[in-house]
């Protein structure tokens, strides 16, 4: 989500010696055919050296999130059609594989500029074609990919599991008829959404009030197809879950869980707070109208939300982090914070890094939480 976000990914991952994944979203980070990405404007090769310069004990995996067509909002201004949209985003995963990225989550779930978002058969055939792109690309590379599949989004994300079976079952014999390694992971939708700063999903409320979910759902059943095939099962939008349902990912065996805007709420958050305490309240509000005109919070409010200005614009915070607007924000607030004897980036890692270790702990990677 940010500069610091990164930072405190793999100063936690060294402290501790735990695997970490960073996941990128196209939208996130690209490579320089695409303009890069909002984080801190890295193309996917300088994103991918500065980790490697920092990450000393390598315990950071580099993983795209969502890769696949009309996944980086340059291909949707374009207007283009599926065939340069399929091409584009192998390039992408060209890029990935050749930065050192170790895991692709290839999700052709989208859709755009007139084409519709994909059937499960649709879907399963670009998957199957980006996959076969992937391994041979890193072939070419002479390296290995891990393969995550499958999406908690769009048609796919609430498909019946009859369907998700059935992709399952195809790309891994294509995956065997072609020689390829079965993919590692598998996205299934656990009953977790995060809109505006909560978890709205189902699975939260269940565990709280039962312990569990219900056998008879439909989350057991994915689960089943994860375990038929050898998948370790993958869950997006973990933000904002209760401890008792983070504990319960470990009890379910949930082997991986994705989360990101708890963190850079987390970041903006404090970073509002350091700004009232230096007693700078002209750069909260420069900072607070240089998020919310950036309109980045709307895809993440409820139907008749409730939430303020200063709400949204909290929400979409860390969107604007890498603008030369907050450049200047960020330099003068750092002076600000000098002068008594506070240092902005410090605080604002540290914080990051207790909201991550928020979901590190429970998950039984480390013992304690002291960060």
């Amino acid at each position: 989500m940010s500069l610091n976000c990164v930072d405190a990914a793999i100063e936690i991952a060294n402290e501790h010696r735990v695997f970490l994944m960073l996941i990128a979203s196209r939208r996130q980070i690209d490579s320089a055919e695409f303009g890069g990405g909002y984080v801190n404007n890295w193309t996917t090769e300088q994103f991918a050296e500065y980790v490697g310069e920092h990450d000393t004990g390598r315990f950071i995996v580099m993983a795209r999130d969502h890769g696949g067509p009309w996944q980086n909002e340059v291909e949707t201004r374009q207007g283009m059609n599926l065939e340069r949209a399929m091409g584009a985003s192998k390039r992408s995963f060209q890029a990935d594989i050749e930065a050192g990225f170790d895991l692709i989550h290839i999700d052709p779930s989208q859709g755009s500029n007139g084409f519709p978002q994909p059937t499960t058969k649709e879907f399963t055939e670009r998957t199957k074609e980006l996959l076969a792109y992937c391994k041979m690309a890193a072939a070419r590379s002479q390296r290995e990919v891990a393969i995550e599949i499958g999406t908690d989004e769009g048609q796919i994300g609430t498909a019946p599991c009859v369907d998700i079976e059935t992709m399952a079952d195809e790309v891994v014999a294509f995956c065997q008829s072609e020689g390829f390694d079965a993919p590692e992971f598998l996205v299934i939708q656990t009953g977790t959404k995060v809109m505006e700063t909560q978890n709205v999903g189902p699975l939260d409320r269940q565990v709280q009030q039962g312990g569990d979910v219900d056998g008879c759902s439909t989350l057991p059943r994915l689960m089943a197809i994860g375990d038929r095939f050898g998948f370790v099962t993958k869950e997006h939008n973990a933000d904002y879950l209760s401890h008792p349902t983070l504990r319960w990912h470990v009890r379910r065996q949930i082997g991986a869980a994705n989360a990101a805007p708890e963190f850079g709420v987390t970041e903006t958050r404090t970073l509002l707070d350091l700004l009232r305490t230096a007693g700078a309240r002209h750069l909260e509000e420069r900072f607070l109208e240089l998020a919310f005109a950036s309109r980045k919070w709307e895809k993440w409010m409820l139907p008749g939300t409730a939430a303020t200005d200063r709400d949204r614009a909290i929400i979409a915070g860390h969107y604007v982090f890498a603008t030369p607007a907050f450049r200047d924000i960020h330099e003068e607030a750092t002076r600000l914070c000098d002068g008594k004897a506070v240092n902005l980036r410090a605080t604002l890692r540290e914080a990051v890094k207790r909201a991550m270790m928020r979901f590190v702990q429970p998950f039984g990677m480390v013992q304690t939480i002291g960060v």
